[in-house]
């Protein structure tokens, strides 16, 4: 007999925050998030999409009382007003290898959902695009990405016998870093500088952070607003993102490029992997998670990239060409082996498109399903 239980405490909430990082403590491909952000990601004084968005979580319990499972659900009001529908989604969803804990999860946020009105069902999918999304259903033996969720084969096998069908893949590229800057490249950045008289900008110091990062998430609100299950960040959770992320990212690989006019066109934002030394930490920053994450920023030899934002003006204009000039060159500097891409729509092909010059492996895929409720 399953027991399915709302989280309303502050232990149970530590309890669905924990419960995968016990559930994969043995699996080596698995990367924690960090519990902190976790938990706060819920609660609607921490995380500001709750501004119009809603979330619930359950925790699965068995017939001795021990936790089996857990799953979050969430409603953006907005994004259904927006593009008139009645949608829920699910997220954080993990369970042992028990047909009937997951149906139980599942059920819950079903029920959830048909009380508030929802019509279908998608996951999992996170608060935002910046949040954890898409279950792995290709290279279950591949490391995790420090963004990225983990899970076990039988996930996707539960979902698909109780009637999830594919709404939409993600895949993930492992790059062979160039050992010098493709003439390409080179060349392409060099067109767009004189053409366009477009330029390269970079911060010295994480304050110089603050004086870009609003108007380069004016331009990924842009670039994404026509990607799957995108809604447009406010400003609210702009500083939300900005200020878990301020601390730890590296000044080296942020990238910005400007116009005539010094307004941002484009930007992009990579990061030396943080996945080793989070697993280690087991998603914690206390007592050494802080020193651990510090460090794994200055000695590495694979970088993670988190995502590219090109103004949709601006596309096509060798923007991309002068990151990519002063990215590469950073990441020979620093001795970079590989590359991870982190999760890419299979149909956005804009994207794929620029790593067709590179030497790649194509080695994970993850997927949101759908259902009708």
């Amino acid at each position: 007999m399953i027991e399915i239980r709302q989280v309303t405490t502050r232990r149970q909430a530590w309890q669905f925050t924990e419960f995968p990082n016990k559930l994969y403590k043995k699996v080596p491909a698995y990367v924690p998030a960090l519990s902190i952000d976790e938990r706060h990601v819920f609660n609607p004084k921490t995380n500001p999409v709750h501004e119009y968005a809603e979330s619930i979580r359950f925790l699965a319990y068995d017939d001795k009382g021990r936790i089996v499972g857990r799953i979050g659900g969430i409603i953006n009001h907005r994004l259904n007003d927006a593009t008139n529908m009645k949608q829920a989604r699910f997220t954080r969803i993990d369970m042992i290898d028990d047909l009937d804990v997951t149906k139980a999860l599942i059920d819950a946020i079903v029920k959830w959902a048909k009380d508030k009105g929802m019509t279908t069902l998608i996951g999992p999918i996170g608060f935002t695009d910046l949040d954890r999304q898409g279950m792995l259903v290709e290279g279950f033996d591949e490391l995790n990405m420090f963004i990225t969720i983990y899970n076990h084969p039988y996930y996707h096998k539960h979902l698909e016998t109780l009637g999830f069908v594919k709404d939409a893949d993600w895949i993930e590229y492992q790059i062979t870093w160039p050992v010098e800057v493709p003439e390409k490249v080179r060349r392409g950045a060099e067109i767009s500088r004189k053409r366009y008289g477009f330029r390269l900008v970079k911060c010295q110091k994480r304050k110089d952070l603050y004086k870009y990062a609003y108007d380069a998430f004016d331009v990924y609100n842009d670039a994404f607003k026509e990607l799957y299950g995108f809604y447009p960040i406010t400003k609210a959770v702009m500083d939300y993102y900005i200020k878990q992320m301020v601390d730890i990212v590296s000044l080296d690989y942020i990238q910005f490029v400007v116009d005539k006019e010094d307004k941002i066109i484009g930007f992009t934002v990579t990061m030396p992997s943080l996945a080793l030394a989070n697993k280690k930490n087991n998603g914690k920053l206390l007592p050494f998670g802080w020193y651990r994450l510090l460090r794994a920023t200055k000695k590495y030899d694979v970088i993670d990239l988190y995502f590219i934002a090109i103004d949709p003006r601006h596309q096509g204009k060798g923007i991309i060409a002068i990151m990519w000039e002063d990215g590469i060159q950073v990441g020979i500097d620093n001795k970079v082996r590989f590359a991870e891409t982190g999760p890419e729509l299979e149909n956005n092909l804009n994207i794929r498109a620029q790593w067709k010059d590179f030497e790649t492996r194509l080695h994970k895929r993850r997927r949101c399903y759908i259902k009708n409720i």
